[in-house]
């Protein structure tokens, strides 16, 4: 680990709030059990799912794990609620290791985005990401009684930055913190998000209006990045991760981007070229927001993550020292110690 930076100035009032009540929130502190995910096999952990339908009739597919469903007490409306939000062309196993750790400690809840994973198939000209932050209020709306923290990574974290330009008012009272993991608020190179799902390792300029030609001929491509599985695992490797991982962490996040139809991926590629949400931090003020990336991220450098810090108020910084953009996986038990963190100072704002 590089480093864990936390900002100097403290000046929200809902942070000082937070702040006075570390005392109490760590004699409740949630410690998730960090090597839990390390004894089940990648794509096994689901609850009974649920569908919350999103404002323009998209069904979402929800799942949520109750503590005393895992050996834990029964949670209740005033218990505080973890709610994860997925990357790009990944689905809610992306989470791993972190639901593997929070199951019957904390009330967590996972949901796939429009048109990835088990939720259905989104209109084109609804793939953007104001319309992934009403569907993440939609998702707390039914899914959380009390109080929640809010992590998102990547595209996910996009998506709760977007929620705090759409929905401003949602933090500092039913949002009392947020976790952006590998992600941007703008400034992003697109091509960067795009290159591990284009066929056989095509990328660098390879991008642009060639994505829109592509997606006409999408069952293809499709059929192209199945036939370059052998090279597609060589990008998925490089760009996913920062240094060597197991073979099954590759193959497991390989699974998941072959999985998203190449139509999928179009749909959403013009939101990271037109991505402009630095002005609109301001609300991640008010609540405790830890900011993580991995210092080897060529998808969303850890420059990001620095400026994040650098416009948000209060905020931590955990570097990951030779972590790459799936650093959820590769960096695990650094990266659930930090949401330990935030979620001791988030129960404080709600035991306050």
């Amino acid at each position: 680990m590089k480093g864990r930076i936390f900002g100097t100035v403290v000046g929200a009032a809902g942070l000082a709030a937070a702040a006075g009540a570390v005392g109490i929130a760590r004699q409740n502190r949630v410690i998730g059990n960090r090597a839990a995910g390390e004894q089940v096999a990648f794509g096994a952990l689901h609850s009974p799912p649920r569908v919350v339908v999103a404002d323009d009739a998209v069904d979402l597919h929800v799942e949520i794990d109750e503590p005393d469903d895992f050996g834990g007490p029964a949670a209740t409306d005033d218990d505080l609620t973890v709610v994860f939000v997925h990357g790009y062309s990944l689905n809610l196993d992306s989470w791993h290791f972190q639901r593997a750790a929070y199951r019957g400690q904390v009330r967590t809840v996972f949901y796939d985005q429009r048109s990835h994973g088990r939720s259905a198939r989104s209109a084109e000209e609804n793939c953007t990401l104001a319309q992934l932050a009403h569907d993440l209020r939609r998702v707390i709306e039914h899914t959380v009684p009390g109080r929640c923290v809010v992590v998102g990574h990547s595209m996910g974290g996009m998506s709760v930055i977007s929620l705090a330009e759409q929905h401003p008012d949602l933090f500092g009272d039913k949002v009392v913190g947020a976790a952006l993991i590998s992600t941007t608020a703008g400034g992003l190179d697109p091509g960067r998000v795009l290159f591990p799902m284009l066929p056989l390792g095509l990328g660098g300029r390879f991008m642009g209006r060639a994505v829109r030609t592509l997606d006409r001929g999408h069952r293809i491509v499709d059929l192209a990045r199945v036939w370059g599985r052998a090279v597609a695992d060589v990008v998925t490797d490089r760009y996913a991760f920062g240094d060597d991982v197991p073979a099954s962490q590759v193959e497991f996040v390989y699974s998941m981007l072959n999985a998203t139809p190449f139509a999928v991926v179009a749909d959403f590629y013009p939101a990271f070229a037109t991505l402009d949400h630095f002005e609109h931090l301001e609300p991640f003020g008010r609540v405790p927001t830890a900011i993580v990336c991995g210092t080897e991220d060529k998808v969303t450098p850890i420059g990001h993550s620095r400026k994040l810090h650098s416009r948000i108020a209060g905020s931590s910084l955990l570097e990951c020292e030779g972590a790459g953009h799936m650093v959820i996986l590769e960096q695990h038990k650094q990266v659930t110690a930090e949401l330990d963190d935030l979620i001791s100072l988030a129960q404080g704002q709600v035991l306050s």
